[in-house]
């Protein structure tokens, strides 16, 4: 298999969503007065990942619409104190995703690997996250300089891990899905996606967690163990 083409997920491959994220959920737990409700931070933020995760579990199935995830997972912490408030919801998810476009966090090893893919590769993005962050991550990030093209769900209109989502991205990039390989994190959205895809995988997987039903083409612990495959 000759790879010429790489996509590479975004949220949690090179920018680091958790440290990032959870960076500005405690200054909006400091900033809306949280306190009042969650004695503290770490209170608030084991109420509100759980249900983050769930929702967004629903969001890559089709199950939910954005409108309705970027509320909810702002709701569901509060609401048993009474704030119960769509608009209130939204502003705040417009606050934090606006925080989110200013933190700079990379992975470990991130700027190391796209040195040395860049002159060998044709490199795009691959995310689901939304179209009015993620451009802001990666410019403010110093991604920008090494993808050809960012693909993302919402341009798709359906999100990985379905298989238009990674036929659209072949399309658009005019890639060959037998010299395409993808990088990334989650095994459901983006290993199994690809796999039923029939596009070859490199999982990131630092937790070293199980594969389920198949093995992907490779598995990583660290990005730079990649330079050993590329």
């Amino acid at each position: 298999m000759l790879n010429k083409n790489l996509f590479i997920d975004l949220d949690d491959t090179l920018w680091d969503i958790h440290q990032n994220g959870k960076e500005c959920l405690e200054e909006i737990y400091r900033d809306y007065g949280y306190a009042e409700f969650y004695a503290t931070f770490d209170d608030y933020y084991n109420v509100y990942m759980p249900s983050n995760h769930y929702l967004w579990g629903l969001y890559r199935e089709g199950k939910i619409q954005k409108d309705e995830l970027i509320v909810e997972r702002f709701l569901f912490p509060v609401r048993e104190f009474g704030i119960d408030d769509p608009v209130y919801a939204k502003n705040l998810s417009d606050d934090f995703l606006e925080r989110t476009t200013r933190k700079t966090r990379l992975i470990e090893g991130t700027m190391d690997l796209l040195e040395y893919l860049k002159p060998k590769y044709r490199m795009h993005i691959l995310s689901n996250g939304f179209r009015e962050v993620q451009y802001k991550k990666i410019e403010n990030s110093g991604l920008r300089p090494y993808f050809d093209k960012i693909i993302l769900s919402e341009d798709a209109g359906i999100n990985k891990p379905h298989p238009d989502m990674f036929t659209f991205a072949l399309k658009n990039t005019n890639s060959r899905r037998d010299q395409t390989l993808i990088i990334g994190d989650s095994w459901d959205a983006d290993i199994v996606g690809a796999h039923n895809s029939r596009i070859a995988q490199i999982w990131f997987n630092p937790k070293e967690e199980k594969p389920v039903g198949f093995e992907p083409t490779y598995t990583v612990k660290s990005l730079e163990e990649i330079k050993n495959i590329l």
